[in-house]
């Protein structure tokens, strides 16, 4: 087989390549360029499992980073295990066809146990005292102490949060190019986040994050150059491209002013008790699962629901089999925001009582994605808090803020200007001018089968 190397750029669309590109700019006069037609939801976890099952969310399972499970009445977001997924992913298709292929998956996602031969993903430790130690799972294990060896501690803390930056991805290629150095994979899947921080931040403007556009450029040089020296085809992509936001919409306090979200208060602050909620919604970006206890709550919701503002589409029964994401871990009704409209996970109707966790950069408590993590209140309180640490105090790193009208980029709709979606640039002959998402793993495929 034909070494292959993918680079998942997060958040790379046309809009970006440009004057702050020099490399990209070069690089796509010698290769093609082809926009992939966003998929719903058009978030992280669900477009990369597309991307290498080839299917659709309606038959891999990820309807979403997060939905409700069920059975055990919680909402849960950013799970790890490749049991998840439902349907044949790449690595295990190569396999069958040539026994001697190895892949590395570094940092994409559903990652752990997931059967490639070299896998990285983010997973701090937990310990006793409520510390959170930034860290890493591999496998094989030892991967995992080699790295850090080398390239010291993996920088959990930049890799999301109001710290968020190039180090984490600047982190990860050298990683992949020390497994490539060691192991020499037949394909290796990368994943470089960086440009994903700025862009939910402030949007994809230029004038104010064309400084990290650049820095993403430069590493991007360097990974190309260092693979097509060891004789790879090196695909680069991204999942989506991120669009310009200035309309939080925050379904769970609709829901609830209407009598249909239950809340503990537990002390003195408000908590969302999805399992004892007539209806309540998971909000991912742009895309909400919406579920609810019966047909005629359901049928409530929708008339409450489909003249807010900010909200584009509920989609129910043959809508969401049209949008190709009609699974059981899917909400009764998905909600689509407007192109300039994003979901919170905002339930409390005052500041005062919201949940401990709001104010703190806590990606699993929270029952939704909260990009407001990307923001501080304060620099100086968070320093205070730290020194706290240092001193050998408790400490909450409570330093997040509680106003969502803050970012200013978000993704996860389809019907969106084709400058934003996102991108696949590679040497080899691609079939069309727009992709479908379901079409990339077959191109990883023929580029593996040279």
């Amino acid at each position: 087989m034909k070494k292959t190397v993918v680079l998942d750029v997060v958040g790379l669309s046309s809009a970006l390549i440009g004057d702050h590109t020099p490399f990209l700019a070069a690089y796509l006069k010698k290769n093609q360029l082809a926009k992939i037609k966003p998929m719903l939801p058009a978030v992280t976890t669900a477009v990369q499992t597309t991307y290498v099952t080839g299917e659709w969310p309606a038959a891999h399972g990820i309807v979403g980073n997060g939905w409700y499970d069920r059975t055990d009445s919680e909402i849960k977001f950013w799970k790890q295990s490749n049991k998840l997924v439902q349907s044949e992913s790449i690595w295990d298709t190569a396999k069958r066809i040539d026994p001697d292929f190895t892949c590395a998956q570094l940092f994409w996602w559903y990652n752990m146990y997931c059967g490639a031969d070299y896998s990285l993903t983010p997973r701090p430790n937990y310990l006793a005292d409520g510390r959170k130690i930034p860290d890493c799972y591999s496998h094989p294990a030892s991967l995992r102490d080699e790295l850090q060896a080398k390239f010291g501690q993996f920088p959990l803390f930049n890799f999301w949060g109001p710290g968020a930056n190039i180090a984490s991805s600047q982190w990860i290629a050298d990683a992949a190019m020390y497994v490539e150095e060691k192991h020499s994979p037949t394909l290796s899947l990368v994943y470089l986040p960086h440009l994903d921080y700025c862009q939910q931040k402030f949007g994809p403007d230029l004038k104010k994050i064309g400084k990290e556009v650049a820095e993403i450029d430069t590493l991007l040089e360097r990974l190309v150059g260092f693979y097509e020296q060891r004789g790879a085809n090196v695909i680069i992509l991204s999942e989506y491209g991120i669009v310009p936001v200035s309309r939080p919409v925050h379904i769970n306090r609709i829901l609830r002013e209407a009598g249909l979200l239950d809340i503990r208060v537990e002390r003195g602050l408000e908590l969302l008790d999805a399992g004892a909620s007539q209806a309540f919604a998971v909000c991912d970006h742009q895309v909400a699962h919406i579920y609810t206890k019966h047909e005629e709550v359901k049928q409530q919701v929708r008339k409450l629901l489909e003249n807010v503002a900010g909200i584009d589409r509920l989609l129910d029964g043959m809508e969401k089999k049209e949008a190709h994401i009609d699974h059981e871990r899917a909400g009764d009704l998905v909600a689509v925001a407007k192109p300039d409209s994003w979901f919170t996970y905002y339930f409390w109707l005052d500041d005062r009582v919201a949940p401990d966790y709001a104010r703190v950069v806590d990606i699993h408590k929270k029952p939704g994605y909260d990009p407001v993590e990307m923001f501080m209140t304060s620099k100086l309180r968070a320093a205070y808090k730290l020194l706290r640490k240092k001193l050998g105090f408790r400490y909450v790193l409570d330093v997040i803020p509680l106003d969502a009208s803050l970012v200013k980029g978000s993704h996860g709709a389809v019907d969106i200007p084709e400058a934003y979606y996102p991108v696949l640039i590679g040497k080899d002959k691609l079939p069309g001018d727009v992709l479908e998402p379901t079409s990339v793993k077959e191109l990883i495929l023929a580029s593996l089968m040279g």
